[in-house]
């Protein structure tokens, strides 16, 4: 099983740039995204293109138009769909969504950015802890558990072009990065350092300056796995060569 996760910074836009040609030849099998930024409606004829190649498709946008958001695209029926977490100002912004299938459950997740100021911060900090608390329950619900999506974190200085500039950088502070590390020793594998422990390997660039043909880079996007999945993990790769967002994607392969 192919499992995609993509924040594409807005769908529109991303299918604007070829990207439906480009899911189509990946072949994967679930794709997770994030800040879609759209409803489905907006984009009717795109829409049955994805069904044309065989997925069926589930959206949880934001409330407020044009902003935030997941979707899951799969061309495995789920026997469930969870719609947000149960926390209403997470939930609002589209936030989390959830397929469950026979063998396992993904999830798409878009955690805020504090980057434009305290006030989100704030709200970040307090996402990771309230999002925190239902990832533990999840995991022991739902043993075979793939959280996918956008953590607006680097977990260590390997995943950042500049650690010592940005060690006070929203995405890269001391508390955002010992909560990924709690996160890992509650019971998840970061599934593209489980294969690649190489330094350079970023999935998010600011348009700024020209950091993406610099590599100048953050790795925030993470296929996360539950201990249950390790022995179905096959491969993981960063694609940076797909360029219809700020982000690239990024896959995982299990083998069930």
């Amino acid at each position: 099983m192919k499992i995609i996760t993509y924040n594409v910074n807005g769908i529109r836009s991303a299918i604007s740039k070829n990207w439906l040609a480009w899911l189509q030849a990946t072949d994967a099998d679930v794709v997770c995204l994030q800040e879609i930024k759209a409803s489905p409606e907006v984009i009717p004829s795109e829409l049955f293109l994805l069904e044309q190649m065989g997925y069926q498709h589930f959206w949880f946008p934001a409330q407020k138009k044009g902003y935030s958001g997941t979707a899951v695209f799969t061309r495995q029926k789920p026997v469930h769909v969870e719609y947000g977490c149960g926390i209403p100002d997470f939930d609002f912004e589209g936030r989390c969504l959830r397929v469950d299938f026979e063998e396992l459950s993904v999830m798409s997740v878009y955690f805020p950015s504090g980057s434009s100021g305290a006030e989100r911060q704030a709200f970040k900090f307090r996402f990771l802890d309230e999002f925190g608390d239902y990832l533990h329950k999840l995991q022991w619900a739902f043993p075979k558990l793939v959280v996918c999506g956008d953590y607006n974190i680097c977990h260590k200085p390997i995943d950042i072009h500049n650690p010592k500039s940005n060690a006070n950088s929203s995405g890269f502070l001391p508390e955002e990065r010992e909560w990924m590390e709690k996160l890992l020793e509650s019971g998840f594998t970061d599934t593209f350092r489980h294969f690649n422990k190489e330094p350079h390997n970023y999935t998010w660039w600011s348009f700024r300056a020209g950091s993406r043909g610099k590599n100048l880079g953050w790795r925030i996007d993470y296929n996360l796995a539950t201990h249950a999945l390790i022995p179905h993990l096959k491969k993981a790769y960063i694609l940076p060569e797909a360029k219809h967002s700020d982000h690239c994607p990024v896959l995982l392969e299990l083998d069930f």
